[in-house]
């Protein structure tokens, strides 16, 4: 069997394969590389409409300050809202895990009971390890911020020089298969910008239906919720579970009918974000089964951790893309090779 006109498919195969592996060996590196790229996807529409009326560069300027304004703007709201009321919550927490383990689910089981003491021990360790260690906490405070610095020249030049970058990567191939590379490359960055827009949106719109619930109905440390139900909405499936299940199991410290109200709130939230938001927003341009994703994310926590979970859906994307264009052009080349077959018999009789 020749391998030749499967060639393009076999570079597709081992490219995608070792620059995934790059996670696994310098994730520092591949990290930094990925959140420049979500980033560049966010912002080139803008800089496209911007590139109209001035050059590009300068384009590219003005949109990674307007992000670097909404990120400050978040980081005072953040700090200003969250941060105080997350402090009330660590202090308030022996409390609430005592009246936690007072609700009579957790009295009849002891299992349960055993891994609200476990959490709670280990809550106040990392207290105690994070005073202990404050000059390393500093040292890696500096770190990040070096690597934020980097995320931004990296993302000025990818939406500065991207189509260029994209076009250089695609001639690497066999030439007959520039387009088909092309458009693969494209495939993969509509997907992912449909991918990471979505996924913002519906941490906004979930962070700020909770904080609205738990405020009207006068309940406690409402951004704490909104901020974990947000942030959860980042891992699709296992992630609103979780959520879910962390704000109805304290608001049943208030009384098991707030508790019961809690529960269809999550349970009508969750289905009107997958089943009208989610769909409207990101299409068919996925089309992941929900197995995939669980697994997805199961094995990319067990990889890279909290990390991992995060990068999961958008790694099984790409694979599933590669997937389907060596497929689609396995099953091309093998009819082109059935009818030059059919062709060469024919003008030999």
């Amino acid at each position: 069997m020749s391998f030749r006109p499967y060639r393009t498919s076999i570079l597709l195969g081992i490219t995608f394969t070792l620059v995934l592996s790059t996670f696994w060996f310098l994730p520092q590196l591949a990290f930094i590389i990925f959140i420049s790229m979500l980033l560049q996807l966010l912002l080139t529409p803008l800089v496209d409409r911007m590139e109209r009326k001035v050059p590009r560069g300068v384009a590219c300027g003005l949109a990674l300050l307007l992000l670097l304004f909404i990120l400050f703007g978040i980081l005072t709201l953040v700090t200003s809202s969250f941060i105080p009321t997350f402090t009330r919550f660590i202090t308030d927490f022996p409390e609430i895990s005592e009246k936690v383990e007072q609700l009579p689910f957790f009295q009849n089981s002891p299992v349960l009971e055993d891994g609200l003491d476990n959490l709670w021990v280990e809550l106040k360790n990392a207290s105690v390890d994070a005073l202990k260690g404050s000059l390393t906490i500093l040292v890696s405070l500096f770190s990040k911020v070096i690597d934020f610095v980097i995320v931004m020249f990296v993302t000025f030049y990818l939406l500065k020089d991207g189509e260029e970058i994209k076009s250089y990567l695609a001639s690497r191939f066999p030439r007959r298969d520039y387009t088909r590379v092309l458009h693969l490359f494209d495939r993969i960055l509509q997907a992912l910008r449909a991918y990471i827009v979505s996924q913002l949106v519906i941490c906004c719109i979930t962070a700020t239906i909770v904080f609205l619930y738990y405020t009207v109905r006068g309940l406690p440390y409402a951004s704490v919720f909104a901020v974990v139900s947000g942030t959860c909405e980042f891992i699709p499936v296992l992630g609103p579970t979780v959520a879910s299940a962390f704000g109805t199991i304290l608001t049943a410290t208030v009384s098991p009918m707030v508790a019961l109200q809690t529960i269809c709130f999550y349970l009508v939230l969750t289905q009107v974000n997958h089943n009208l938001v989610y769909p409207t927003l990101i299409g068919k341009t996925l089309n992941l089964h929900p197995i995939a994703i669980i697994l997805g994310i199961i094995l990319g926590g067990e990889l890279l951790g909290p990390p991992g979970m995060f990068l999961a859906v958008p790694f099984i994307v790409i694979c599933k893309l590669v997937i389907e264009d060596i497929y689609r052009d396995r099953i091309e080349t093998h009819e082109k090779m059935k009818r030059s077959r059919w062709l060469n018999h024919k003008s030999s009789d």
